[in-house]
């Protein structure tokens, strides 16, 4: 029996929008019938705040919610702008989305623009518009690393399909901070003249799935997969190119066969069937560069089945012993880009991990393995050249995970033992037996957690320490 916790530490943004049920007989619409049509307003701060804007600062995420403000000192034109004091590291960061309560038609439009300057010349980490409690950030665009210098200048963030945005209230974001030391921070960001125009100058779009790339994987039914690498770059008036990452719900998604897997309009593929079938995609009219072929094998096949008994085990994650303990498998790390999930089959359950940079399973209580000499894991890939990095980590008396920010190796009371899952097979569960030796020789009382890096696919079973 398996025990897991599922927790989700990313931020999320709430917006009270009310509700409203409505009770009627059901009646065919006349042709007269005319829907909502909401305001094609592209102002989002000229001077002040348009119409219906407030601003959320991502304070869960750690931003400052004080380093927001209105100047009247300095300005591109007009009387005020938008002021962002963002703090050194350590200190935070600065974090915010600016959201209308009066839905807006941007459908006329092809970009978002505005003019920014800074203190000292930096770039912006992640800037764009689309975040959305009322769509779930559907429509969502990113910039990355925008560069800005100390002098006025004007900036283009074009929309990848502007017929989606008929109904948004997403109209300005931004993430920027210091995250090690030695990166900017403690400078000043000014925006001005922020909005949607149609400017017809957004030229030659250039759509991408995995980034450009035709990639191929091995499944079965029941797999899950997500569409990654959305991006769409366009040609500026001054001769740049502009790329923006997009949310899925921006291109049409297709399966050459159906029967195979189907791929729905947030990009997740689910594997119905045995046989190969290609997943695409168009961008407003354009096919976009990149595909994935799947071939599906049919029906998962189990992972071996563990015949050492319960009491030399410690369980963590199998169907074949009762777990010593609950663990977390989605624990939320900065910066991981990793999709868990977990996998009922006919033979019961694994965990399955999608997109994977680095992730961990933490332990809800630590596990004393002073007694015991190996680890167990069964490993499944669905792509050749796949290799998962794992570290078993022991985390000392005080029970806290204890890394150097900069070198990710432990300290204080930790210990690890790092070891690279290489060999592995496609389509076959590969068994690891990991002697609990080096730094863990003489300390593996409080393990704690598993950390996973590489991949980025993979599946996994029958996770347990155990003595011969």
């Amino acid at each position: 029996m398996k025990n897991i916790k599922y927790t989700n530490f990313r931020f999320i943004l709430l917006f009270s929008l009310g509700s409203i049920v409505i009770s009627s007989c059901e009646r065919e619409l006349s042709d007269d019938v005319e829907f909502a049509v909401f305001p094609s307003d592209g102002d989002v701060f000229i001077d002040t705040f348009s119409s219906g804007l407030d601003y959320f600062p991502f304070v869960d995420a750690g931003a400052d919610p004080e380093a927001f403000s209105v100047d009247t000192e300095e300005t591109y034109a007009g009387d005020a702008s938008m002021r962002f004091d963002v703090p050194a590291f350590g200190n935070g960061f600065v974090g915010a989305t600016f959201n209308t309560t009066a839905n807006r038609d941007l459908s006329g439009f092809d970009a978002l623009t505005f003019y920014a300057k800074a203190s000292k010349a930096a770039n912006i980490n992640s800037i764009g518009y689309g975040i959305s409690g009322q769509t779930n950030n559907k429509f969502q665009v990113t910039a990355l690393d925008l560069a800005v210098s100390t002098r006025w200048e004007k900036y283009t963030i074009p929309i990848p399909d502007a017929s989606k945005l008929i109904e948004e209230t997403g109209l300005f974001w931004l993430a920027e901070g210091a995250s090690f030391e030695g990166d900017e921070g403690g400078y000043i960001l000014w925006f001005d003249e922020i909005k949607f125009e149609k400017l017809g100058t957004v030229a030659q779009p250039q759509p991408t799935i995995f980034w450009g790339e035709d990639i191929a994987e091995q499944a079965f039914i029941g797999s899950t997969l997500t569409v990654s690498g959305l991006a769409q770059t366009f040609n500026l008036a001054d001769g740049t190119n502009q790329t923006v990452f997009t949310a899925p719900s921006y291109f049409t998604f297709e399966s050459s066969d159906n029967g195979v897997a189907t791929v729905n309009e947030l990009g997740q593929v689910t594997v119905l069937g045995a046989g190969t079938t290609t997943i695409s995609a168009i961008l407003a009219g354009v096919r976009a560069k990149g595909s994935l072929e799947i071939t599906s094998n049919g029906v998962l096949q189990a992972a071996p089945t563990p015949t050492r008994p319960q009491t030399s085990i410690e369980s963590i994650f199998s169907d074949a012993y009762q777990n010593s303990t609950e663990s977390n498998f989605s624990p939320g790390f900065g910066g991981s880009t990793t999709e868990t999930a977990i996998i009922t089959t006919s033979d019961g359950e694994v965990v399955s991990y999608a997109n994977n940079n680095f992730t961990g399973i933490i332990f809800d209580n630590t596990v004393d393995a002073s007694g015991l000499t190996f680890m167990h894991i069964d490993v499944y890939v669905q792509q050749a050249g796949t290799e998962i990095g794992l570290q078993i980590r022991d985390i000392g008396a005080n029970q806290t995970i204890d890394t150097d920010v900069n070198t990710g190796l432990p300290i204080g009371d930790d210990k690890d033992l790092r070891v690279d899952l290489t060999g592995l097979t496609v389509g076959q569960w590969t068994s690891f037996d990991i002697p609990l030796d080096g730094d863990l020789t003489a300390q593996r009382n409080n393990l704690g957690a598993l950390i996973l890096v590489g991949g980025p696919n993979f599946l996994l079973d029958n996770i347990y320490f155990y003595s011969e």
